[in-house]
């Protein structure tokens, strides 16, 4: 039986194998991958994967660093649009 990774790798750089249906990919994967990449193949869920190869979830990271305005660069009163009778 070949690694996991390693057939997954085989998969992605060959098109001819890649662009096969789930079920012709089981069939082809069937004496060398595990049953795990083979109940993804067939049925397109990654859970079965995710659970061999143990992979966790990550959240993504709070950013912390974003732009902002200090309180002085904020004007104190909006000014306000000039009505018709000042504008003369």
């Amino acid at each position: 039986m070949m690694d996991t990774i390693d057939l997954l790798e085989a998969i992605g750089s060959d098109a001819s194998l890649r662009h096969l249906p789930g079920d012709e990919l089981a069939k082809q994967l069937e004496a060398q991958a595990s049953e795990a990449l083979k109940a993804a193949a067939s049925t397109g869920d990654s859970a079965p994967l995710v659970v061999e190869l143990g992979a966790q979830k990550s959240e993504p990271p709070q950013v912390t660093q974003a732009p902002g305005t200090e309180e002085e660069d904020l004007p104190e009163q909006l000014p306000t649009p000039l009505s018709p009778e000042e504008e003369e």
